[in-house]
């Protein structure tokens, strides 16, 4: 049997707890006020007007209860609470300044109003879980501004009542417990997906080993003992199984969350070749976006120099190391070098690739790109700041 639950959005699956236990809440609460106006009609001037009243309020307590705590038509949930909440509160303003039509001045200035205090607090609940603290904040005050003018206390001391506190303290209370739900809710659902996309990509990964990396690896070794124009075949086998052995091992850490934040090494192992080798720490290295972008594109710029320049078989050597409050990437070949001051010439013929592309983009995040050896092989070191004093945006 399929569950309506299920279909529910995530925010309205996260506060749907809440909402049920509101309305409960509710139903208490107009007991306590049935009781409170047995209690007080014999003091009203129309007791039968304050009856009529009550069975209102107990006529749309029942309906909104029903209403707000629903979960048989997902679909429309989110807009039946929306008009159904904003229904509370003039409901409430009403019955709230009903109180001086079947009441005497003496009555109404000294004593609760018609709903009580407890009742009040319910319009002021599900504006909280609707739309969180500041709404819930500002529809206490709102109701405690209300029952202050009809009971005409602007001139005493408003917050020696306990009514203003309460609702305020209700509305902040339960929009932040509303709003944890949400947050909590999504968290677990980003989660689902992490676990679901691993395992995925467990069972991806079976079925291609078994398959497809078996035949690359076999063509790669197969062609490179046959020699000849087979060797080209080989490479391209070699570079297919490196470039599809990354996809399988990153696929799940390449989803992006949207977040502020995300893990520089997937960049980084994507650069993998049969001629490049890329280290990485264990754990994610979390960085700005925007910082793992540009040291991506430094470490590609340093790469495609070792292609163009360093020999055909030459081969190149990612190292990234975190170090807690800086980051250091390595990035170093084995090829013929390059010679002493050959880069300073570079940039005085207005070749401005190695002086932008790398050294002007670290520099960009606070960090520094040093050329450690010429002579024999390339090594560039990038140290970068986890939080530099200054970061484009």
């Amino acid at each position: 049997m399929r569950t309506h639950t299920a279909e529910l959005s995530s925010a309205d699956a996260a506060t749907a707890p809440l909402w049920r236990a509101a309305q409960a809440f509710r139903l208490v609460t107009l007991l306590y006020a049935i009781g409170q106006q047995i209690a007080s009609a014999p003091y009203y001037q129309h007791p039968r007007l304050s009856w009529v009243l009550i069975a209102l309020m107990a006529i749309w307590s029942g309906t909104s209860a029903l209403l707000l705590s629903q979960w048989y038509f997902p679909e429309a949930t989110s807009r039946i609470r929306g008009w159904v909440v904003i229904g509370d509160q003039v409901v409430t303003v009403l019955l709230i300044a009903s109180t001086r039509l079947v009441a005497d001045y003496d009555w109404y200035h000294g004593h609760q109003t018609l709903p009580t205090t407890l009742w009040i607090a319910n319009s002021v609940i599900s504006m909280a879980i609707l739309r969180g603290p500041v709404a819930g904040v500002v529809a206490g005050l709102a109701m405690s501004a209300v029952v202050v003018t009809v009971r005409d206390q602007w001139g005493q001391d408003v917050w020696g009542d306990a009514t203003a506190p309460v609702l305020v303290s209700v509305g902040l209370a339960l929009g932040l417990a509303a709003n944890t739900a949400r947050r909590a809710q999504g968290q677990l659902e980003r989660a689902l997906r992490i676990t679901a996309a691993a395992q995925e990509r467990e069972r991806l990964a079976r079925e291609v080993h078994d398959g497809v990396l078996q035949v690359l690896a076999y063509i790669k070794r197969r062609g490179g003992e046959i020699g000849g124009a087979a060797t080209e075949l080989a490479q391209r086998a070699a570079e297919q199984e490196v470039a599809l052995r990354v996809l399988l091992s990153e696929q799940g850490d390449r989803a992006d969350s949207g977040a502020a934040e995300v893990d520089l090494r997937p960049l980084l192992t994507a650069r993998a070749t049969p001629t490049v080798s890329v280290a990485t720490p264990g754990d994610p290295v979390l960085v700005g976006r925007f910082v793992a972008q540009e040291i991506s594109a430094a470490v590609a710029t340093a790469l495609s120099n070792v292609e163009l320049h360093a020999g055909a078989a030459a081969k190149a050597y990612v190292l990234l190391e975190d170090t807690g409050d800086m980051l250091v990437v390595s990035v170093r070949d084995d090829g013929v070098g390059i010679a002493s001051g050959r880069l300073a010439e570079a940039v005085a013929e207005g070749r401005m690739g190695v002086s932008r592309s790398i050294v002007g983009r670290i520099a960009e995040l606070g960090g520094t790109a040093e050329l450690l050896s010429e002579d024999f092989g390339t090594e560039w070191e990038f140290r970068i700041p986890r939080h530099p004093a200054h970061r484009a945006s």
